[in-house]
């Protein structure tokens, strides 16, 4: 599509660096995450999790307007890609209702990990892993402890934004603009619909429920997939998981500033272990991964 075609959304971020892009896209859901946590003793976390979705795809097939007629390839994947989406959210809020944000986006983030060191033989990788299974460790094992419950749904979801940053990819090669990811969260939405009818029930018709599902739509899914599509289309993604890196430090900080969730200083640590490791990984993957 020629540029002077594209629409005013893919115009403008066209216009941004893609490093730019991926840090903007971080700021933005963490941010959003935490005034979900907050919708939570209101629409529970499948609920806020639906609330998110179904807004977030009624915003994008606005800005888009996708068009169903494309080939069955790329139908899989935008379905594929909604159902991770799905289940990468619910799982996700899931944890962040049981654990601190920090805790949560660092335990999650051992999938992106996972991709970044599949299949590698060398040593160094094994030390990264190492590395992060330490940080792990240190925060779930410090005095009070995680909820596990809440560990095991950080790490499910971590397992899904593995899959996430693979299709994602994906898409972004079959698909011009934020069409596809439009689609995607229609599907994801629909299948997040009867978990959180079932969660929330007609507290999700509220106004303020509403209103706020709104703003943490925008944060969360619009403004941060938007900008991960856009710029893995212009990166390769061995770049953008270095910089997905900092994803933990910035949770830790938003949940504290944010929800006023302090972490020890062995948790911190162990926030730096991950991320660490996490660049470690990223920055010493093979060009094709």
């Amino acid at each position: 599509m020629a540029h002077a075609d594209r629409l005013p959304a893919a115009r403008l971020m066209g216009g941004i660096p893609p490093t730019a892009l991926v840090l903007l896209g971080i700021v933005s859901v963490q941010v959003g995450a935490a005034f979900a946590k907050q919708l939570f003793t209101v629409a529970g976390s499948a609920g806020t999790v639906t609330l998110r979705l179904v807004m977030a795809a009624l915003v994008l097939v606005v800005i888009w307007r996708p068009s169903i007629r494309l080939d069955r390839r790329t139908l899989v994947t935008v379905a594929t890609y909604g159902a991770v989406l799905a289940a990468m959210n619910l799982c996700f809020y899931a944890a962040l209702d049981r654990i601190p944000l920090g805790a949560a986006v660092t335990i999650e983030f051992l999938g992106p990990l996972a991709v970044a060191v599949a299949g590698s033989r060398r040593w160094i990788d094994g030390v990264w892993v190492l590395l992060a299974a330490a940080g792990v460790v240190l925060l779930t094992g410090v005095q009070g402890g995680l909820l596990w419950t809440g560990v095991l749904f950080a790490l499910a979801a971590g397992a899904c934004w593995a899959a996430y940053i693979l299709v994602t990819a994906k898409l972004g090669s079959q698909t011009t603009d934020g069409k596809g990811l439009a689609l995607a969260m229609v599907v994801g939405a629909v299948i997040a619909l009867p978990f959180g009818v079932g969660s929330a029930g007609t507290a999700m018709l509220d106004p303020v429920v509403l209103a706020a599902g709104f703003a943490v739509a925008l944060m969360s899914s619009v403004i941060p997939y938007s900008l991960e599509l856009e710029a893995l289309r212009r990166m390769p993604p061995r770049v953008f998981g270095i910089l997905m890196s900092m994803e933990p430090a910035v949770a830790a900080v938003a949940g504290l500033v944010l929800l006023g969730e302090h972490l020890k200083a062995a948790q911190w640590a162990a926030v730096c272990c991950v991320v660490i490791a996490s660049i470690g990984a990223t920055r010493s993957a093979r060009p094709d991964i």
